[in-house]
């Protein structure tokens, strides 16, 4: 893990906030696809074209409510972003992703298994509804790196305020983000790898 290089007192552990946003985007996308390959298989009761269809709709609706849920608190935590301590140490962004993975993986399978068998009353539709909202994290995540080049700075947020599985880094139990140069640890702007490593 890398520190963060400003003074400070009572160093905590700060994951990435667009990591922790982003960690859901592969899985959900993967399952939602896998989902709905095998759930356009059965006719259903809909119909496959109805089916598509409505997945369609579904995906296009999921990604937009993901993409656009909580917006407001991403913004005044970012606007209220203290700068991080020397003693801070940042959290590598492989072990946050595998957090939330490990934290996610049931609820992951439990989606997965829902959205195929809602494949026999509307062929492919679960499947593209979890595709969409794996869509919409990234397409959050996309906008937070956006807030954080315009800022020159990364959010991170501190893991003991993260939940029990590794996520919500806007939810309540989160009082402020922390700022560090935009070239600290080893996630570019929007929480994907780096290409190259950085001097930090």
């Amino acid at each position: 893990m890398a520190r963060a290089g400003r003074e400070g007192r009572g160093g905590q552990g700060l994951a990435r906030v667009a990591v922790v946003v982003r960690a859901g985007a592969a899985p959900l996308w993967w399952a939602g696809v896998f989902a709905a390959g095998v759930g356009v298989l059965p006719p259903g009761v809909t119909g496959r074209r109805i089916g598509v269809l409505a997945g369609a709709a579904l995906f296009l609706v999921g990604a937009a409510v993901v993409a656009y849920v909580r917006r407001g608190r991403y913004t005044a935590l970012v606007r209220g972003a203290a700068r991080a301590g020397k003693h801070d140490v940042l959290q590598d962004r492989a072990v946050t992703v595998r957090n939330w993975r490990r934290g996610h993986r049931w609820w992951l399978l439990l989606a997965c298994a829902v959205a195929l068998g809602s494949s026999f009353a509307v062929p492919a539709a679960g499947g593209l509804l979890l595709a969409g909202a794996g869509t919409g994290l990234r397409l959050k995540a996309a906008w937070l790196g956006r807030r954080e080049r315009a800022a020159d700075q990364l959010m991170w947020v501190r893991v003991d305020w993260l939940d029990k599985r590794g996520g919500r880094p806007a939810g309540k139990a989160v009082k402020a983000y922390r700022g560090t140069g935009i070239a600290a640890g080893d996630a570019s702007p929007g929480g994907a790898r780096r290409r190259t490593a950085a001097l930090v």
